[in-house]
């Protein structure tokens, strides 16, 4: 679902797409002096990201399982560059997208978003709206046995950001709302399970959160060192605008940290809980590599996974990682939450040395089937 942690995550691999489709026009002998690095004199878009103006044209692969394995999303993209307040400092430049997607599954979406900073006054925010139809499975244990419903999502979500810095440490207070219409239609013949109420037919979610972010990485695509905490609790009920009645609470901790100077160690630890009587397909859900979306769903959900990278050098980079969660269901204990695991591998590219940003592929497999992803910067970016 359409979310300011979907967004953020796709910035680089946005900006990646952008810069190979801009080029495309340029005479030959420009394109092979913009995309070469002045060190190595290998491919490298650092130069064409530092002197790209205005409107760019994009494309990105959509590779999720539960859309499909494969998709297409494509748009325009605009970036806004800031000067740095003091000497040697680094702010992302504010991102402004329209976008469109189909998948193999027929999902399809179409909106735009915008992520931006005010840095004289300490404000970050974001903004975004969008409308489509998500085709997704969902998962549920009947008479002791595992059942899949298919439904299909139209909705219309709407959200809006803004947080402030708080102390020197580069911690953000803030506040976020997330508006959600939604009508869902199931994709198969036969009774809608008695799991799922009226209302959750066709309704109305809004959630309104106050959250913490703290940032110290070293870089906001492929940290090499550095570790970033985010919290936040949100509200549901008829004073936000919702038809359900029901709180949530996330966690999320990223720490890197080179174990040597060409192998950097990542861990990653994550927890959901939701009380009240959120709709289905808004339970909190396990996000991992090699797991289609909402395949496991709970009230709550934690989770733990490890990245290791090894540079063999400056460009090249192969990774392996591994993780494990729980999904555990309303009225049910710790111990009898449902278990998941993920394990897979990779490679990197650093395509573009000044930003640290590097590109490759993923595949993974895990308690949910198989899933090959496309990445650019970090998969745990959010």
């Amino acid at each position: 679902m359409f979310s300011d942690k979907n967004l953020s995550r796709s910035i680089a691999f946005v900006l990646a797409f952008s810069v190979i489709h801009a080029v495309a026009g340029q005479p030959v002998t420009e394109k092979k002096v913009m995309l070469r690095d002045t060190i190595d004199n290998n491919l490298d878009f650092s130069r064409f990201l530092l002197e790209a103006r205005g409107f760019l044209p994009m494309a990105m692969p959509i590779t999720e399982p539960a859309l499909g394995h494969i998709g297409l999303g494509a748009g325009l993209l605009f970036l806004r560059p800031h000067e740095p307040l003091v000497p040697g400092q680094y702010i992302p430049p504010d991102i402004t997208v329209a976008f469109g997607m189909y998948t193999a599954n027929s999902s399809w979406m179409m909106g735009g978003a915008r992520i931006g900073s005010l840095p004289k006054w300490g404000l970050k925010y974001r903004i975004g709206g969008a409308y489509g139809t998500i085709n997704l499975t969902f998962y549920r244990t009947i008479v002791q046995e595992e059942q899949e419903f298919s439904f299909a999502l139209e909705t219309l979500p709407l959200l809006a950001s803004l947080s402030r810095k708080i102390s020197k440490s580069d911690i953000y207070l803030g506040i976020r709302y997330l508006f959600m219409k939604t009508t869902v239609s199931p994709n198969f013949n036969g009774d809608i399970p008695a799991f799922i109420t009226e209302k959750e037919l066709q309704n109305d979610a809004a959630l309104l959160g106050v959250f913490i972010d703290w940032d110290k990485r070293d870089n906001i695509f492929t940290p090499d060192r550095g570790y970033r905490l985010n919290t936040e609790y949100g509200i549901n009920d008829d004073w936000t605008g919702s038809d359900f009645s029901y709180d949530r609470m996330t966690g999320t901790f990223t720490w890197f940290f080179p174990l040597r100077k060409n192998w950097i160690s990542g861990l990653r630890v994550e927890g959901q809980h939701v009380t009240g009587d959120p709709p289905f397909y808004l339970l909190p859900a396990v996000n991992m590599r090699g797991i289609p979306a909402a395949r496991y769903q709970g009230v709550t959900i934690a989770l733990i996974e490890t990245e290791q990278r090894y540079d063999f050098n400056r460009r090249w980079s192969g990774l392996v990682f591994v993780g494990v969660a729980m999904a555990r269901e309303k009225d049910e204990s710790f111990s009898e939450a449902g278990r998941a695991y993920s394990v897979g591998g990779g490679f990197r590219y650093l395509l573009a040395r000044l930003f640290n940003i590097r590109a490759g592929v993923d595949i993974a497999g895990g308690s949910g089937g198989f899933g090959y992803y496309i990445v650019f910067g970090h998969n745990w970016n959010r």
